[in-house]
Parts: structure tokens; sequence; C-alpha cells
């Protein structure tokens, strides 16, 4: 876009110069970009993303710049011309304001948007060009001859005459990915005006949607507000979140808004403040269950066997998968299908020694082997004798035609291998709990264990939310009688794993021993 001509106004003038370039998408739902320029011969260019056409926008508005000769001390502000707000009343009609609005020597100014789609050059007065926010001063104009008093004006070709063309100098952008042109010679700074203050460095910046004020106070709180403002930028430009980095920055926002309402008095700022400090406990909260720690009491945390959310749901799905798919009734059966399930999850085969089977609290474990080979849940390549004979160094290969993949590669689990040798190692430390062998607990309190370890809040609390968890259910996974239910938890309350365990309206409550807590699961 190019402007010439003249405008009427105290005298005729010569209307500045205006061209822009633009960024614009080339193709809908595609990444490329056209830019584009209002010069006339200026084609367009078609470029494949935005980052490669801002880069060559900028290049090619610099281009012209050094190429234009500098603005003309006898030209009219372009922004005038195209009646920009600085220039036509907000509360009248269109008519244009008085000439007086305009003041200072005529510059070489660039504008540009904040998402960086247009870059626009245009001559106009310095006042202009001070209220526009993004604008860079690229050249001045040296101050225009005075008139003299009487008798015509010199010659043309009189000595002194004509004043020497201002130097072409680079523009400075605001854009991030460009970098200014050197200046081969300085541009000459045009007088102060009497009217004219020299310009004050007023550092301001934006946090949360909001513009912090320049002339906040304390200074102290200024800075740390934008200095917040960059760091939530520069968190959200990173390839993989950080929670703990998180949390501490909306631990900073919190404390700083709050600073900030007591100063402005905003109730919407103290408002402000009470979220950025939710956010900081939601998402410190989030990063220890991520790396399985959680909070056990004042400035306390755990490390769990099984770090995560995503595991725990895991070692969930196992637990029901197992519930529903036990070929044999007793808490016996059950038990040893949940060793079994675990060693063989993801392909249906794998490993079994001895020793993981005398290991169990099974009356007669030959007999129960037995009986899940008949039932055709479990195949194995010897007797359950060869079985409980085998060492680590010569292991049983046993597979459970229920769990191999079928056609299509699924099988019942979709967690990966290096989580299934986890998930039997937790189920194994549970089981295989030292105090719980000493007081000789049999198979039903090892999966009420199991089951406890996977209902509980990240404090250790049974049930969501600490409201205790339902009998019906811990009956069921433990294959016993409702009756049978409460030795069993006094069995576990005996063995140091639970505490304050109470059975009342159908539900069990208490919480799991502190020395437990890292074989927990919590609840999301």
């Amino acid at each position: 876009m190019t402007v010439e001509g003249t405008v009427s106004g105290l005298e005729e003038r010569v209307v500045g110069r205006a061209w822009m370039v633009r960024l614009d998408p080339a193709d809908r739902g595609g990444a490329a970009v056209r830019v584009s320029c209002g010069r006339p011969a200026c084609a367009p260019q078609v470029l494949p993303s935005a980052t490669v056409g801002r880069t060559a926008a900028v290049a090619h508005l610099a281009t012209h710049l050094r190429a234009a000769p500098g603005p003309r001390p006898e030209a009219s502000c372009a922004c005038r011309a195209e009646e920009c707000h600085t220039h036509v009343r907000a509360d009248g009609p269109r008519d244009r304001a008085p000439a007086l609005r305009c003041g200072g020597p005529v510059v070489l100014a660039v504008i540009n948007d904040r998402q960086g789609r247009w870059w626009q050059a245009l001559e106009c007065c310095a006042r202009c060009a001070a209220a526009h926010p993004s604008a860079k001063i690229v050249a001045t104009a040296p101050a225009a001859p005075a008139r003299a008093a009487a008798g015509p004006a010199p010659a043309a070709g009189a000595r002194g005459a004509a004043s020497p063309p201002p130097a072409p100098a680079g523009p400075h952008f605001s854009h991030a990915a460009s970098s200014p042109a050197p200046m081969p010679v300085p541009v000459p700074r045009a007088a102060p005006t009497p009217r004219t203050k020299p310009r004050r460095n007023r550092r301001t910046g934006k946090i949360a949607q909001r513009f912090v004020p320049h002339d906040l106070h304390p200074i102290a709180l200024r800075d740390e507000l934008i200095e917040l403002g960059n760091l939530f930028r520069a968190y959200q430009e990173r390839p993989e979140p950080d929670l703990e980095q998180l949390a501490e920055l909306h631990a900073r926002k919190a404390k700083a808004f709050r600073t900030w309402a007591e100063v402005t008095g905003e109730t919407e700022l103290r408002l402000d403040a009470e979220r950025a400090e939710q956010a900081a406990a939601a998402a410190l909260l989030q990063h220890q269950q991520r790396t399985g720690q959680s909070p056990v009491g004042e400035g306390e945390v755990t490390n769990r066997l099984l770090p995560g959310l995503t595991q725990w749901e895991h070692a969930r799905t196992v637990l029901a998968h197992v519930a529903e798919h036990t070929p044999l009734p007793g808490p016996e059966a059950r038990l040893m299908a949940v060793m079994l399930t675990l060693r063989s999850a993801l392909t249906g085969t794998g490993n079994l020694v001895g020793q993981d089977v005398r290991g169990l609290p099974l009356t007669e474990p030959e007999e129960l082997i037995g009986r899940l080979v008949d039932s055709g849940w479990l195949s194995i390549p010897g007797t359950a004798d060869d079985l409980l004979a085998s060492r680590p160094e010569s292991p049983t290969p046993i597979t459970i035609p229920s769990l191999m993949p079928d056609d299509d590669g699924q099988g019942p689990f979709d967690f990966g291998r290096k989580t299934r040798p986890k998930l039997s190692g937790w189920a194994q430390r549970v089981v295989g709990d030292k105090k719980l062998r000493k007081k000789k607990t049999v198979a039903a309190t090892r999966l009420l264990a199991l089951a406890l370890a996977v209902r509980t809040t990240t404090d250790g609390r049974l049930g969501p939310e600490g409201e205790g968890v339902d009998l019906a259910v811990l009956t069921s996974w433990c294959a016993v009688e409702p009756d049978e239910l409460e030795p069993l938890v006094e069995q576990l309350t005996v063995a140091d794993w639970l505490e304050e365990a109470a059975v009342t309206d159908g539900r069990l409550t208490g919480r799991l021993a502190e020395r437990v807590l890292q074989v927990s699961c919590p609840l999301p």
C-alpha cells in the first residue's frame, strides 16, 4: 500500500509515504504462508511455515527501508491521510482533528501487530509515532529551513540552498526472530521542542491477560509481575511439562497477586491470588503422584514402589481381571491366579520356580497346581512336583492361554514390557511382607492387603476421599464370607498393616500404617 498526494490543512503539504508487508495463510488448514508487499513491483512469496515467513517479511521490509530515501521534512503524516484514531475524534463526526495534534520532526517509523502478521512503514510526525506502542523509529528528517521574512527563496543551484539527503538507516523491529541491520551512518537526533519532554524508560509487561502498570509501586512488585509473566510464557514453549516448576510459578504468582491486591484494593486480584494458590497445590500434588511421592505429614513425602497414576491404575486393572477370571473358588486359588497372571500378563507365557510357589501361604500347593492344570487355565510342560522342584537356573515355563494375544496382537492388558515386572514385584512385595509372613497370615489376609493397597488416598486413608471401603467388595475379592472379614482385619492390624481400623455401616474405615504407604496405589 503506497499513498502519494496532498491534503488540505493550514497549508498544502506532501502526504507521507506508507506501505505494508503482510503475512497471511496460503491455504486453509495448511502451514504454508503468503508474504505480500504493498509496493506494486513486489510479487507475493509462498513459504512453508509462519516462522520462515516472518523472517522473510522482516528481511523484505528492511531491504525497502535501506533503499528508500529518508523522511522528508515537508511531509504530512501518512496515518492522518488514512484517518487513524489519533486524527479522528472518537465522540463526534469523522472530522479531521486540528493540525496542532501533530508535532515534532517528521520520522520514518515501522509499526507492527503483536501477533507478527503485518509490518507497516510510514512517514509521520514524532508525536504520531509515539502514539503507536509498537512504533520503531528508523530515521528522522532534518529540521525544515525557516522561511525568510522577505524576498524570494534562494535559487536551487545556490550554494547551501540544498541540504544533503539523510543517510539510510537499518530498521529496528520488535520481532524476536529478526535482527536489526547495522546502520552505516548514525541517524541525526531531532532537537527537542519546548513542549517535548525526554521519554522515560517505562518498564511494562503482561501476566494472566493483565497489563502491569509502568507506575506500579513498589517497584520490586512491578518487576516480579513482569518477570513472572515472562516465565509463564517461556514455560508454555517447553517441549515437556515440568509440574514442579509450574507449581513454583503459581505459588510466586499467588504471593505477587495478593500483594498487588493490597496495593490497589482490587477484589479480582485477590480472587486471582486464591486461584493461583489452588493451581500451585494441584500441580504439586500431580507432580508428587507422577513421581511416586505424596504428602505424609508436615514437610514429609513418601517414595512409592509404583511411581505414578498410570501404574497404579494398571495394578487395579490386573486385580479386577483376576477377580472376574479366577478358574477355581477359594482365596488360595485366587492368590495363586494373581501371582501367575502377573508373571505372564502380556504374552500369556512366563517362567516360574518352586520358591515362588512355596513362598505363598498355600496348604496343598501341588494339588492346587494340578487343579489349575486340569481346568485348562494353566499349562506346564511337566508335573506339579517338577515345578516345585525347579530352581532359578532352570525355571519352569508356564502358559496361560486366556492371556495370550489374539490375531490382532491385542491382549487383556495394555501396559508395556517394562511395566509388567514392576507390577509383579509390587504384588510380591505386598503378599510377601515380612510381618505378614511372621504372623503366618492366610491367603485371604494377603488378598485383603492387596485390595486395601489399591483403595487409599494419598495419605493412606481407606476408600475414596477416606470414606472407607464397602465390605461387600472386600468379601467378594477375598473369596470369604462376610463374618470372616473382621478376623482378617484384626490380623492386618496386629501385623502393623492397618491403623484405626473399624467396621461400621457396612464399610471398613481406617488407614494404612506408615511403614506400608510405599506399596499403596492411591485412587485418583
